[in-house]
């Protein structure tokens, strides 16, 4: 094995190709190859993801690696799902990502969502007695869906039989990063 901490280890990021927040997809996929990491961008369909920065100006079109129908759990690591209000919203209803997200969990695997991407976790019936934190706007929402929501920059929580990282927001993304690479070393 090289140097590289992470060689070897699989990495799936999912998003919409509209709202998607610019540094939340573009950060943890640059911080996790950097560590040696194969990252696979994968969204709803093979057009370009449409970005945004800070919710409301256009950022960069990012071309996807493949899309939800291409891609298992069975063959990664971990999971990251980024923020932007509008792909969140959208992500959060659409039954493939449900699914895809929640065969990690099942799988034991790292399930990772930062600023407005927990909410897929509310209608994929897992924030359910995991402490975890979010964009503070997200605090009913998972409450509700049975989760302990927490203000910490990043949240691990490894109870509930698959680790999850959560984290706020896109100041937050080095932690969030960090985070993630631990726990693909552990």
């Amino acid at each position: 094995m090289s140097g590289k901490p992470l060689d070897g280890r699989k990495v799936l990021v999912v998003t919409t190709n509209h709202g998607t927040e610019q540094v939340e997809l573009e950060k943890p996929v640059a911080a996790l190859r950097a560590k040696g990491a194969r990252v696979t961008v994968a969204a709803l369909t093979g057009d370009d993801i449409e970005t945004v920065v800070s919710d409301r100006e256009p950022g960069r079109r990012i071309r996807p690696d493949t899309t939800f129908a291409e891609v298992s759990a069975d063959d990664y690591d971990a999971v990251v799902v980024p923020g932007g209000t509008v792909n969140a919203d959208r992500l959060r209803i659409d039954r493939s990502a449900q699914r895809l997200v929640a065969a990690f969990a099942e799988a034991g695997k790292i399930v990772a969502a930062i600023c407005h991407g927990p909410w897929i976790l509310v209608d994929s019936g897992l924030a359910q007695g995991r402490e975890l934190t979010s964009y503070p706007t997200l605090r009913a929402d998972l409450s509700n869906a049975g989760g302990t929501w927490v203000d910490r920059e990043v949240v691990v929580d490894d109870g509930g039989g698959y680790p999850l990282i959560t984290s706020r927001r896109p100041r937050d993304l080095d932690r969030f990063a960090a985070a993630i690479t631990e726990a693909l070393q552990g």
